[in-house]
């Protein structure tokens, strides 16, 4: 099977497709380049086919590495018949492949290794031969120094047929699926973990753990729990696995043993014992059952969990790539100048001014709220900096004393409109004490640097957030549980093609937001900044070429991802590619205008006709592409930003209530449901089954990151700070 095939298998698109697909990947074009600039060569694949094409490439060159690794050793072993050759140069199975090199693995010495060494695997060919012997006079003949009895012959003999059983590649597939369709999970609670708990009520005590321990609470429910494998949501089983691995729980994946564990048994004897009448045959089922118990059920069980955990993990990465994508891709509100709040109480609200840029000009501390209550004096600050620094917008951080700060400033009586956000903080402080702050604001401590990311997210927040590290920004679940290589891959795979969807400015933009641009990189990315620290602004893209080390190739798939404001050339502020420029200045050519005039001109732009500019590089796909973006050059694919009021007379749960209607702010998304910020420190559970009427698949279909709703409570829970929400009334 070549790889074309291998992955047409699982790609739903040509041959012709994928191959010139991996040929673009084959010359270093990089995912966002080939989607946006190669559509016509690749039949318009969008960037998650693409991506699908390289994973399953990769993942094909692994399996061949892998055949060629076991072949080889096989072959030193001098056991690779021509028959197992083909058997494994056939498969793309890479579970089929382990199961068909198991027998020559190098393992721990075994029982039935040692049944070998003392004789015993003729005796067990017999065995499996089922001929209508005596087995018992038969096994008296390889009575050795080793081998007493026969008991003791027959018990060797049967320990290498358990083994034979257990490296069958037919059976362990097929009892694969049965695990697959009938596995259960268990959790039972680890013993030293059940204590009385501390309590003021005699009735609530029971032979369990301490309530006040706030980590074994959030795990009680598992304490004796089984539901079938297949059924158990990925979130319910990553929870279960972090608290088997925090000490709370043993779990345990196992079959019926009376009705599933039956079907295994009796599955093996179907494929193992073909003569009912031979004296063999009770051997064999003593086998049979030894194999299943002692080798193929723990082995088995194993793999099914593992695989189970395997899809949970890719759930779980799938919904926070999937949030990370809509926060990064928030309303920006733009260059506008900004007055940014981290909010506290007896620490004081830390404030920062900063322009258009993002810069910093001014911070300052002051102490409205309680113990201090300075309230007049810092009304009067903040009046103050708002006319100083001609500040548009504030930004108020969503932590401790938001609320209240948010009132403070909605009483002050600014002499121009200026608009009031509030905006999540979450990352903010690990941004702080990174080496990304402590570089840009070395003068600077770290409640200040929070107080700039707070201002600058509301300014752009894909600027600003690709800085810290997802798994830091509070929109996953269980992001500390899952495989986190294939986490890592995933979230930077997002903020790359979140970067080059919108397009960066590359006179402003940060190292950190540059290193994710199509072609650039971490180590580009320092040289780019350095560079225009040295000669100034950037006036046209082909300056890039003037970078050190930045290639010509570096430069075909980056430049179309960068934008230039105000530069020599129109064009360089809009995601047309420099190897188009041509072709647009041979349309105003004929159109007999300047290609300034062109630009925006919807009239003339609908007057040419794509078919007339086509080249080798660049088809119809592409022609039309440009001819989109001439009409909106440079468009920020991103909303606005948009102020929102929380119900002022929500401050703490304590006011929340059952029956209440209130406005809401949708801040994570989970398999299960969405959160919602209701303008306090709890947010509020909406459960999926509680999203609309009717049966609902997948949380985004009716909900994304930011968006603005309407909720209704359903139960309050004070003591454990829990909120039920709906947004069916």
């Amino acid at each position: 099977m070549t790889n074309i095939q291998f992955i047409q298998n699982q790609v739903n698109t040509s041959a012709k497709n994928i191959e010139a697909t991996l040929q673009l990947l084959s010359e270093d074009c990089t995912i966002p380049f080939i989607s946006r600039y190669r559509k016509d060569q690749t039949g318009n694949l969008d960037e998650v086919i693409i991506e699908q094409i390289a994973k399953l490439s990769k993942h094909y060159d692994e399996i061949v590495k892998r055949k060629e690794s076991i072949l080889k050793t096989i072959d030193e072993q001098g056991q690779l018949s021509p028959e197992l050759a083909k058997k494994i140069k056939e498969s793309f199975d890479l579970q089929e492949i382990e199961d068909l090199y198991l027998p020559y693995k190098k393992k721990k010495k075994t029982k039935a290794d040692v049944a070998r060494e003392n004789g015993l695997e003729p005796l067990a060919k017999i065995l499996m031969a089922q001929n209508n012997d005596d087995i018992e006079f038969i096994a008296s003949k390889y009575l050795n120094d080793k081998v007493a009895t026969e008991d003791e012959a027959l018990q060797g003999a049967r320990d290498i047929v358990a083994e034979w059983i257990n490296e069958n590649t037919y059976i362990r597939k097929n009892l694969r699926r049965i695990f697959q369709r009938k596995a259960v999970v268990t959790s039972k609670v680890v013993k030293k973990k059940k204590e009385v708990p501390i309590v003021t009520n005699p009735e609530r005590v029971q032979n369990f753990v301490r309530v006040d321990d706030d980590l074994a609470s959030k795990y009680s429910q598992y304490f004796d729990w089984a539901e079938p494998l297949s059924k158990a949501p990925s979130h319910r089983l990553l929870a279960m696995l972090r608290a088997e691995a925090e000490g709370f729980v043993k779990l345990n994946i196992e079959i019926d043993p009376e009705k599933s564990g039956q079907e295994a048994i009796d599955f093996i004897e179907e494929n193992v014992i073909k003569n009912n009448r031979s004296e063999a045959r009770p051997h064999l089922e003593l086998a049979i059952k030894d194999s299943y118990k002692r080798l193929l059920e723990p082995a088995i069980s194993n793999e099914t969990l593992q695989e189970a955990k395997a899809k949970a993990d890719n759930k779980a990465i799938d919904v926070f790539a999937g949030n990370l994508s809509q926060l990064l891709l928030a309303p920006p509100l733009g260059e506008k100048r900004i007055l940014a709040i981290d909010p506290g109480y007896r620490s004081g609200c830390k404030i920062v001014c900063l322009d258009e840029k993002g810069d910093l000009l001014y911070n300052e501390t002051i102490y409205p709220h309680q113990p201090q209550n300075e309230t007049t004096m810092a009304m009067k600050k903040i009046k103050s900096m708002v006319n100083a620094y001609n500040i548009e917008a504030i930004s108020i951080g969503n932590g401790t004393a938001s609320r209240e700060t948010e009132f403070f400033i909605k009483k002050i009586a600014f002499d121009k409109p200026v608009q009031v956000f509030v905006v999540s903080e979450a990352g903010a402080s690990v941004y702080s004490a990174s080496k990304i702050a402590r570089e840009e604001f070395p003068n600077y401590d770290v409640t200040v640097r929070g107080s700039v990311s707070i201002g600058r997210r509301l300014s752009d927040p894909l600027a600003e957030l690709v800085k810290i590290d997802p798994k830091s920004i509070g929109v996953g679940q269980y992001q500390h549980d899952v495989d986190q290589t294939k986490l890592k891959e995933e979230l930077d795979t997002v903020v790359m093609r979140c970067v080059n969807s919108v397009g960066i400015n590359i006179n402003t933009a940060s190292k950190s937001l540059l290193s994710y641009v199509s072609g650039i990189g971490e180590k580009m990315a320092e040289n780019i900044v350095a560079f225009r620290s040295e000669n100034g602004p950037f006036e046209e893209r082909k300056q890039l070429k003037k970078v050190p080390r930045l290639g010509e190739k570096a430069y075909q798939q980056a430049a179309a991802f960068i934008r230039i404001k105000d530069g020599k050339n129109p064009l360089d502020n809009s995601a047309v590619h420099p190897e188009a420029y041509p072709i647009v200045e041979k349309m105003a050519k004929e159109l007999k205008i300047s290609m300034p005039e062109l630009i925006a001109n919807k009239e003339k732009i609908s007057a040419i006709k794509p078919e007339n500019y086509t080249n080798e590089t660049i088809g119809i796909l592409g022609i039309k592409d440009i001819l989109k973006e001439l009409e909106k050059p440079g468009l920020d694919p991103r909303k606005a930003a948009k102020v929102f009021e929380f119900d002022p007379n929500v401050k703490t749960i304590k006011d929340v209530r059952s029956g209440m209607i209130v406005p809401g702010i949708v801040n994570n998304i989970t398999a299960f449901g969405c959160f919602v910020d209701i303008g306090i420190k709890e947010s509020g559970l909406v459960h999926i089954s509680q999203l609309k009427e009717g049966f609902v698949s997948d949380v985004n279909e009716v909900v994304k990151l930011h968006q603005h709703v309407q909720v209704k409570v359903v139960e309050v829970d004070e003591e454990r700070k829990r909120i039920q929400l709906t947004m069916i009334f």
